[in-house]
Protein backbone atom coordinates (compact mmCIF):
# COMPACT_ATOMS: atom_id res chain seq x y z
CA UNK A 1 0.00 0.00 0.00
CA UNK A 2 1.36 3.40 -0.98
CA UNK A 3 -0.02 6.90 -0.39
CA UNK A 4 1.39 10.05 -1.90
CA UNK A 5 0.16 13.54 -1.07
CA UNK A 6 -2.32 13.50 -3.94
CA UNK A 7 -3.92 10.19 -2.97
CA UNK A 8 -4.05 11.23 0.67
CA UNK A 9 -5.78 14.48 -0.21
CA UNK A 10 -8.39 12.60 -2.23
CA UNK A 11 -9.25 10.03 0.41
CA UNK A 12 -12.52 10.07 2.31
CA UNK A 13 -12.06 12.74 5.00
CA UNK A 14 -12.47 10.41 7.97
CA UNK A 15 -10.14 7.79 6.49
CA UNK A 16 -7.46 10.43 5.94
CA UNK A 17 -7.89 11.68 9.52
CA UNK A 18 -7.54 8.12 10.84
CA UNK A 19 -4.38 7.46 8.81
CA UNK A 20 -2.64 10.72 9.78
CA UNK A 21 -3.63 10.40 13.43
CA UNK A 22 -2.34 6.83 13.59
CA UNK A 23 0.85 7.06 11.53
CA UNK A 24 2.92 8.47 14.41
CA UNK A 25 2.31 5.29 16.42
CA UNK A 26 1.21 4.81 20.00
CA UNK A 27 1.16 8.00 22.09
CA UNK A 28 0.61 8.57 25.80
CA UNK A 29 -2.99 9.05 26.89
CA UNK A 30 -3.38 11.83 29.45
CA UNK A 31 -6.24 13.65 31.12
CA UNK A 32 -5.70 17.41 31.39
CA UNK A 33 -7.70 18.98 34.18
CA UNK A 34 -8.46 22.67 34.69
CA UNK A 35 -10.75 24.99 36.63
CA UNK A 36 -12.52 28.14 35.46
CA UNK A 37 -12.56 31.55 37.12
CA UNK A 38 -15.96 30.78 38.64
CA UNK A 39 -14.91 27.36 39.94
CA UNK A 40 -16.21 25.02 37.21
CA UNK A 41 -13.88 22.06 36.64
CA UNK A 42 -13.01 20.54 33.29
CA UNK A 43 -11.11 17.42 32.28
CA UNK A 44 -10.35 16.20 28.75
CA UNK A 45 -8.23 13.47 27.19
CA UNK A 46 -5.17 14.41 25.09
CA UNK A 47 -2.68 12.28 23.16
CA UNK A 48 -0.21 15.05 22.32
CA UNK A 49 1.66 15.54 25.60
CA UNK A 50 5.43 15.76 25.04
CA UNK A 51 8.57 16.38 27.10
CA UNK A 52 10.25 19.67 26.12
CA UNK A 53 13.12 19.91 28.59
CA UNK A 54 14.28 19.05 32.09
CA UNK A 55 15.91 22.30 33.25
CA UNK A 56 13.58 24.10 33.46
CA UNK A 57 11.16 21.19 33.54
CA UNK A 58 8.80 21.90 30.63
CA UNK A 59 5.99 19.84 29.13
CA UNK A 60 3.99 20.72 26.03
CA UNK A 61 0.75 19.60 24.47
CA UNK A 62 -1.19 20.52 21.34
CA UNK A 63 -4.57 22.22 21.31
CA UNK A 64 -6.74 22.05 18.21
CA UNK A 65 -7.45 25.34 16.41
CA UNK A 66 -9.95 27.57 18.17
CA UNK A 67 -11.81 28.70 15.00
CA UNK A 68 -14.96 29.72 16.84
CA UNK A 69 -15.09 26.63 19.08
CA UNK A 70 -15.24 27.07 22.84
CA UNK A 71 -12.17 25.18 24.06
CA UNK A 72 -12.72 25.04 27.82
CA UNK A 73 -9.28 23.61 28.58
CA UNK A 74 -7.58 26.41 26.64
CA UNK A 75 -9.71 29.18 28.16
CA UNK A 76 -9.20 27.92 31.70
CA UNK A 77 -5.43 27.62 31.30
CA UNK A 78 -5.09 31.15 29.93
CA UNK A 79 -7.27 32.60 32.69
CA UNK A 80 -6.07 30.59 35.69
CA UNK A 81 -2.52 29.69 34.56
CA UNK A 82 -2.54 26.32 36.36
CA UNK A 83 -3.53 22.85 35.16
CA UNK A 84 -2.73 19.19 35.74
CA UNK A 85 -1.71 16.33 33.47
CA UNK A 86 -2.81 12.89 34.66
CA UNK A 87 -1.86 9.48 33.24
CA UNK A 88 -4.79 7.26 32.29
CA UNK A 89 -4.76 3.89 34.09
CA UNK A 90 -6.11 0.80 32.35
CA UNK A 91 -9.12 0.52 34.66
CA UNK A 92 -10.46 3.92 33.58
CA UNK A 93 -9.97 3.89 29.80
CA UNK A 94 -13.69 4.17 29.03
CA UNK A 95 -14.25 7.02 31.48
CA UNK A 96 -11.21 8.85 30.10
CA UNK A 97 -12.40 8.39 26.51
CA UNK A 98 -15.82 9.82 27.37
CA UNK A 99 -14.18 13.14 28.28
CA UNK A 100 -13.58 13.72 24.55
CA UNK A 101 -17.29 14.52 24.15
CA UNK A 102 -18.54 18.07 23.61
CA UNK A 103 -20.04 18.96 26.97
CA UNK A 104 -21.55 22.37 27.72
CA UNK A 105 -19.51 24.68 29.91
CA UNK A 106 -22.01 24.16 32.74
CA UNK A 107 -21.24 20.43 32.92
CA UNK A 108 -18.04 19.10 34.50
CA UNK A 109 -16.58 16.08 32.73
CA UNK A 110 -15.55 14.82 36.17
CA UNK A 111 -19.23 14.37 37.00
CA UNK A 112 -20.41 13.35 33.53
CA UNK A 113 -17.70 10.70 33.11
CA UNK A 114 -17.53 9.38 36.69
CA UNK A 115 -14.05 10.66 37.49
CA UNK A 116 -13.05 12.20 40.81
CA UNK A 117 -11.58 15.64 41.49
CA UNK A 118 -8.65 15.73 43.91
CA UNK A 119 -6.67 18.67 45.31
CA UNK A 120 -3.21 18.85 46.89
CA UNK A 121 -1.33 21.55 48.82
CA UNK A 122 -3.54 24.44 47.71
CA UNK A 123 -2.66 23.88 44.04
CA UNK A 124 -5.40 25.67 42.12
CA UNK A 125 -6.26 23.07 39.47
CA UNK A 126 -7.80 19.66 40.24
CA UNK A 127 -6.01 16.35 39.77
CA UNK A 128 -7.73 13.14 38.66
CA UNK A 129 -7.89 10.94 41.75
CA UNK A 130 -7.99 7.72 39.69
CA UNK A 131 -4.68 8.56 38.00
CA UNK A 132 -1.48 7.05 39.41
CA UNK A 133 0.95 9.61 37.95
CA UNK A 134 -0.11 13.27 38.18
CA UNK A 135 1.71 16.47 37.32
CA UNK A 136 0.80 20.03 38.28
CA UNK A 137 1.91 22.72 35.83
CA UNK A 138 1.96 26.49 35.49
CA UNK A 139 1.31 27.98 32.05
CA UNK A 140 4.52 29.33 30.52
CA UNK A 141 3.82 30.12 26.86
CA UNK A 142 1.77 29.33 23.78
CA UNK A 143 2.97 29.03 20.20
CA UNK A 144 0.61 29.15 17.23
CA UNK A 145 1.72 26.54 14.70
CA UNK A 146 1.33 26.86 10.90
CA UNK A 147 -1.88 24.79 10.87
CA UNK A 148 -3.36 27.03 13.63
CA UNK A 149 -3.01 24.38 16.29
CA UNK A 150 -1.55 25.72 19.54
CA UNK A 151 1.46 24.38 21.44
CA UNK A 152 0.79 24.99 25.13
CA UNK A 153 3.98 25.02 27.24
CA UNK A 154 3.86 24.53 30.99
CA UNK A 155 6.50 24.36 33.71
CA UNK A 156 6.23 21.52 36.22
CA UNK A 157 5.26 22.69 39.70
CA UNK A 158 4.81 19.26 41.30
CA UNK A 159 4.59 15.53 40.62
CA UNK A 160 2.39 13.12 42.58
CA UNK A 161 2.83 9.37 42.39
CA UNK A 162 3.32 6.28 44.56
CA UNK A 163 6.94 5.27 45.35
CA UNK A 164 6.30 1.81 43.89
CA UNK A 165 6.00 3.30 40.40
CA UNK A 166 9.59 4.61 40.28
CA UNK A 167 12.99 2.98 40.69
CA UNK A 168 15.97 4.44 42.56
CA UNK A 169 17.07 6.34 39.44
CA UNK A 170 13.68 7.99 38.95
CA UNK A 171 12.43 5.88 36.05
CA UNK A 172 8.69 5.20 36.04
CA UNK A 173 7.21 1.74 35.58
CA UNK A 174 4.48 2.75 33.14
CA UNK A 175 3.13 -0.79 32.82
CA UNK A 176 1.44 -0.29 36.20
CA UNK A 177 0.07 3.18 35.65
CA UNK A 178 -0.50 4.18 32.05
CA UNK A 179 -2.02 3.28 28.72
CA UNK A 180 -1.33 4.42 25.16
CA UNK A 181 -3.58 5.58 22.34
CA UNK A 182 -3.40 5.40 18.55
CA UNK A 183 -5.50 7.77 16.51
CA UNK A 184 -8.42 9.11 18.50
CA UNK A 185 -10.15 5.99 19.77
CA UNK A 186 -7.89 2.93 19.97
CA UNK A 187 -6.17 2.17 23.28
CA UNK A 188 -3.23 -0.08 24.18
CA UNK A 189 -1.77 -1.42 27.40
CA UNK A 190 1.99 -1.15 27.88
CA UNK A 191 4.50 -3.96 28.32
CA UNK A 192 8.11 -3.37 29.30
CA UNK A 193 10.49 -5.28 27.03
CA UNK A 194 14.01 -4.21 27.98
CA UNK A 195 16.20 -1.34 29.12
CA UNK A 196 19.61 -0.36 27.73
CA UNK A 197 22.37 1.77 29.27
CA UNK A 198 23.01 5.32 28.12
CA UNK A 199 25.03 5.38 24.90
CA UNK A 200 28.06 7.70 25.04
CA UNK A 201 29.94 8.60 21.85
CA UNK A 202 32.75 10.44 23.60
CA UNK A 203 35.23 7.59 23.14
CA UNK A 204 34.62 7.45 19.39
CA UNK A 205 34.74 11.24 19.02
CA UNK A 206 38.26 11.41 20.48
CA UNK A 207 39.72 8.69 18.24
Amino acid sequence: MYFNKSTLDNLDKQKKVNIINSITGIKPANLIATISEDGRTNVAIFSSVVHLGSNPALIGFIMRPIDGFERHTYINILQQKYYTINHVPEQFIEAAHLTSGKYPNTVSEFTACNLTEEYHDNFLAPYVKESKIKTGLKFSDEIILPNKTILIIGEIENIITHPSFTDEEGNFDLTQSSIGVSGTDTYYTLEKKCRFPYVSLRHHETN
